[in-house]
């Protein structure tokens, strides 16, 4: 009884690819056999070409024809908008409504990658610090600031009133009043640290 169709072997020379790789490609469902078991050449090959990925394809590109619009999943607006605003900040052109190539993905992809080992990077050689840690650390200072400012008055009053010839008590109270309004107008400065 012959074989309606290739065999392991003949297919992958068929294909010019080692045994090993038709295996593969058994394995992940991406070949069409007969009722014996053999490899449909034919529908095999227009199964790969439907299902690879077209940056991992060796040898000279093959332009497949497209796929109709309704057997391609939609892709969400988020997603077709980052692609967009990430190729926008690059300065490579970005795809117009509803065209969204694969390779404009894929270099928005590689892009984000690029940016995100730089951060890492930054991090790593201490040029990049960590927003929560500087905004305790400013939190920190600023009560230290505020505090040294509220204890002011209570050591400068004495000399002070010895020097105006006033009363220390009433010029202590002067200058803590004076002293924390100006505080409280400074603690309306937020600080942003975007």
């Amino acid at each position: 009884m012959s074989q309606q169709g290739l065999s392991e072997r003949d297919y992958a020379r068929h294909i010019g690819r080692s045994r090993g790789s038709v295996q593969k490609l058994r394995a992940a469902g991406r070949l069409v056999f007969h009722a014996d078991g053999s490899i449909d050449a034919t529908a095999s090959d227009a199964q790969r070409a439907r299902t690879a990925d077209p940056a991992r394809q060796r040898g000279p590109r093959v332009i497949v024809s497209e796929p109709s619009v309704a057997a391609m999943k939609p892709v969400p607006e988020a997603a077709v908008g980052a692609v967009s605003e990430t190729l926008k900040e690059q300065g490579l052109p970005t795809p117009s409504a509803g065209a969204l190539t694969y390779l404009q993905a894929r270099t928005a992809n590689e892009v984000l990658k690029a940016q995100e080992r730089r951060l890492r990077l930054q991090k790593l050689k201490g040029e990049v610090v960590d927003r929560a840690k500087a905004a305790a650390l400013v939190f920190r200072l600023a009560r230290q600031e505020r505090d040294a400012w509220l204890g002011w008055p209570a050591r400068i009053a004495a000399t002070m009133a010895a020097e105006l010839g006033v009363g220390t008590h009433e010029l202590q109270a002067a200058l803590y009043e004076h002293v924390r309004d100006h505080l409280q107008e400074l603690s309306e400065i937020a600080p942003d640290f975007r």
